[in-house]
């Protein structure tokens, strides 16, 4: 299969991406820096910690309604339209959220911030396939898998800084210097890629796309909280998968789908996505219970979680970095195959802690797990997208990022229902129980890993710069 290197050529590709990068940064950054705010609002807004929990599901529910309809929505608009709305959207959706008096208000400004988010983050991707020659298409993904891992990597950290010396409105507002950065970047150095075709809009596939990702988020979402035989879950999980069923049936026979699913069909994209995907779920398992570890199962402060967190977060985004560059040289099945076999070192490790385990035996295992995780990362993403054509990359990438928010609900959610079943079953003080629920918790995670490791042997071993 042929690749285009470019629809477009534009004239600064690297000043052209700024506003994508910064974007998907303050996206990524918000995603997951909430977290360690949610117990000062829950106190700011007399709610309780269900009803909180609703900022982090509603983000997830918006971007997973809006990502599916990002590949249509490129056919129909310029990428500088795209983009100058998206980033508008953001930086209105931030300051809602940080003048908010009242819940109702602050959730509203989140769901408008998702927007762009759900906008930005595959349409970085398609640009990167579309005006990077094929020698450089590995290391630009690192830079992009850099950005997308390093946000969330680090945002723990900073959002304890700002909640240390400042209320939580603050964490908003910190979003709209880099917002107004970025639009600056892409009123003056963004140009159009793509071509606009304006395709048939089928909108029974928009309304099974929408139901069928809320469906499954919202049902992961409350499982953590009401467990996975719960009417509720049962409900939101059964009409998600039936729905999902109906829209890829649905997609496979219009002559023009909402989502080419039948990239699928490609192998190498059918095993790099799916690579992606475990990636990603072991990350986001392992940095949801580790900060719980540290405070409950070791009793340290949460200032200190920050400060431990952070040596994996800059290895990570450095890793990610170098990761694409590999990909140029060597392909993706090494890279991915050892990084995986790293990443099992290090998630062993922490499934050998214990309430008296050293910080700095804490820290060495999420650091060796930050170098394999993003390591197998970068080239499986780029080996993915690099299978497909030029327009059917946008497919791909809309694909990989939709996935991505139901992994992040499914690990959050598998993750937190081991932590109990672990908790439930060690007796002895309420650190140890902790430390072992934590132990189940990233059992999850080690299975993950085997996962990825025996799928690697499947992949190819030379990049695909030769078809571009």
């Amino acid at each position: 299969m042929s690749n285009e290197a470019r629809v477009r050529p534009v004239r600064h590709p690297k000043l052209a991406m700024v506003s994508m990068l910064l974007g998907a940064f303050v996206g990524m950054f918000s995603e997951t820096s909430l977290n360690i705010a949610l117990p000062k609002l829950t106190l700011s807004f007399h709610v309780n910690t269900a009803t909180v929990q609703w900022l982090v599901t509603s983000y997830m529910l918006i971007i997973g309604i809006v990502l599916p309809l990002s590949s249509l929505i490129s056919k129909w608009f310029t990428t500088r339209q795209i983009i100058i709305f998206a980033l508008v959207d953001f930086i209105i959706g931030a300051a809602i959220s940080a003048v908010a008096v009242n819940f109702p208000i602050l959730l509203i400004g989140r769901m408008i911030q998702a927007i762009g988010t759900g906008l930005i983050l595959p349409l970085m991707f398609a640009v990167v396939m579309q005006i990077f020659p094929p020698q450089k298409i590995g290391a630009v993904m690192g830079v992009c898998a850099l950005v997308i891992m390093f946000a969330p990597a680090i945002g723990p950290t900073l959002t304890g800084l700002i909640l240390a010396k400042a209320s939580w409105n603050w964490i908003f507002w910190s979003f709209i210097p880099f917002l107004t950065i970025a639009l600056l970047f892409a009123i003056t150095s963004l140009e159009n890629v793509g071509r606009i075709t304006r395709p048939h809009v089928d909108v029974l596939s928009i309304l099974e796309s929408a139901v069928s990702c809320s469906g499954l988020v919202i049902g992961a979402s409350l499982a953590s909280r009401d467990g996975w035989l719960s009417v509720s879950v049962l409900t939101a999980l059964v009409i998600g998968i039936i729905v999902l069923a109906l829209y890829v049936h649905r997609q496979l026979h219009l002559e023009t789908p909402i989502l080419n699913l039948r990239v699928f069909k490609t192998r190498a994209f059918a095993i790099g996505s799916t690579l992606v995907m475990l990636d990603f779920g072991i990350i986001l398992s392992a940095m949801y219970l580790l900060p719980m570890y540290i405070q409950n199962g070791l009793l340290l402060p949460v200032a200190l979680t920050g400060i431990i967190m952070l040596p994996g977060g800059v290895v990570n985004a450095l890793t990610s970095a170098v990761a694409g560059r590999l990909y140029d040289s060597v392909g993706a099945k090494r890279p991915a195959m050892i990084g995986f076999f790293i990443a099992l070192v290090g998630a062993g490790m922490l499934a050998l802690t214990s309430d008296h385990s050293s910080i700095a035996y804490v820290i060495t295992a999420h650091v060796i797990l930050m170098i394999g995780c993003p390591l197998a990362m970068s080239p499986s993403q780029t080996s993915a997208l690099n299978s497909l054509s030029g327009m059917e990359s946008a497919d791909g990438s809309t694909i990989l990022n939709t996935m991505q928010q139901i992994v992040v609900a499914l690990a959050t959610a598998l993750a937190t229902s081991f932590l109990e079943l672990g908790r439930n079953a060690a007796t002895g003080s309420s650190a140890v129980c902790f430390t072992n629920g934590i132990h189940y918790g990233i059992y999850f995670t080690l299975v993950l890993v085997i996962i990825g490791i025996i799928l690697t042997f499947k992949m190819s071993d030379k990049p695909r710069s030769n078809d571009l």
